[in-house]
């Protein structure tokens, strides 16, 4: 099959100008929550994607690990995001928001009231960072707090937050919803046994330890529709300290068969080797291909001849790249014309300045 990523492409409910994606990167520019005109900006300088999937987005006061990101779940948030969609849809490229709960990388200074973060079960991740303020109020990375484990009732609440995030998506003018299941945050979390020693109905097998992420798939399609709803994982993955369990593959077969049957309208993956951690196995984007009737993404390390060879053996259906659109915003037309690609500065990924952030120039070939 021969598969230009730059042409148009309709695939499932995706109708993109390419098949090229920005995948969803935290910048921690909003000390409100709330998005502002310079969030615009941002993501109309990187309109060569064909779609665009926002940096995660807080679904609620107690899902965040990080300060000064945006959130979906006050009518302020909401407002502000639709100058953001509105921005995208005017340069004809489709955006989808990513909705965040972060689960137990997460730090007392990033809760309300200083209270401990949640999760399947009381365990740390002693050794991952949130983004807060340490015991001298200075701001930057922080080690994740102890968290309490959610009770029953409390578990179907965030399925419930994941929907109320979803409708406020779609009324801020967004084309879809992304949920993030990847990166050890709280829906992986609640995948692994090692993390999840629950002893309800969202622990034990490999059915109820992925109850809670197709419970919040599930609400939210009944919001908003499943054409709209999408979600990233990590298969393999390890951050955040995520061990490997004997039931990876099994796992993620399960989802992929029961997400098929729900038709949404992706799921997109990360390769967390680009990350420094643990790679997709050889021949896995094959088998998942084999499980999964639907829309693939794939991110990690992403390059034009790599996202060329996964779309000719159909593999993949769009290529996302991450880090390269924020330093390079008009990054389709470089990888179009083969013009240089400008590394990122990851210290100034976050902070509350402009700099790193609007200032990215575009090529200048003269």
């Amino acid at each position: 099959m021969n598969t230009n990523i730059f042409e148009e492409v309709t695939k499932g409910s995706l109708q993109l100008k390419n098949r090229i994606a920005m995948a969803p990167m935290t910048r921690a520019r909003n000390e409100d929550g709330i998005p502002k005109s310079f969030n615009a900006e941002y993501y109309a300088q990187r309109t060569g994607a064909g779609l665009i999937i926002t940096e995660g987005t807080a679904i609620s006061s107690t899902s965040k690990g990080v300060l000064h990101i945006p959130g979906l779940y006050t009518a302020e948030q909401t407002e502000g995001w639709k100058q953001v969609t509105h921005a995208v849809h005017g340069n004809g490229s489709k955006i989808y928001t990513q909705l965040w709960h972060v689960g137990r990388v997460s730090h007392v200074s990033n809760q309300p009231d200083r209270q401990a973060p949640v999760a399947p079960s009381d365990i740390q991740a002693a050794n991952s960072n949130a983004w807060g303020y340490d015991e001298n109020g200075k701001e930057g990375f922080v080690i994740s707090s102890k968290p309490r484990a959610l009770e029953t009732n409390e578990v179907k609440k965030i399925v419930q937050d994941f929907a109320t995030a979803a409708k406020n998506a779609v009324k801020a003018g967004f084309d879809g919803v992304e949920l993030h299941g990847a990166n050890g945050y709280l829906i992986e979390q609640f995948l692994n046994p090692f993390i999840n020693n629950r002893t309800d109905e969202y622990g034990g097998s490999i059915e109820n330890r992925s109850r809670f992420l197709l419970e919040a798939i599930d609400a939210s399609i009944e919001a908003i529709g499943a054409d709209k709803v999408a979600i990233r994982l990590t298969p393999y993955g390890g951050l955040h300290e995520l061990p490997h369990y004997e039931e990876i593959e099994e796992t993620y077969q399960y989802l992929a068969v029961e997400l098929s049957k729900r038709n949404i309208s992706y799921i997109h993956i990360m390769d967390q080797k680009s990350r420094g951690s643990f790679a997709l196995p050889e021949g896995f984007m094959e088998r998942f291909r084999n499980w999964y009737d639907g829309v693939i993404i794939l991110a990690g390390g992403m390059t034009k001849e790599k996202s060329q060879e996964l779309l000719d053996a159909g593999i993949i259906d769009i290529a996302a790249f991450g880090e390269d659109f924020i330093a390079n915003p008009d990054l389709v037309e470089r990888l179009k014309n083969n013009w240089p690609i400008t590394p990122p500065k990851r210290e100034l990924h976050y902070g509350l300045t402009m700099e790193g952030y609007l200032d990215w120039e575009v090529y200048n070939k003269n």
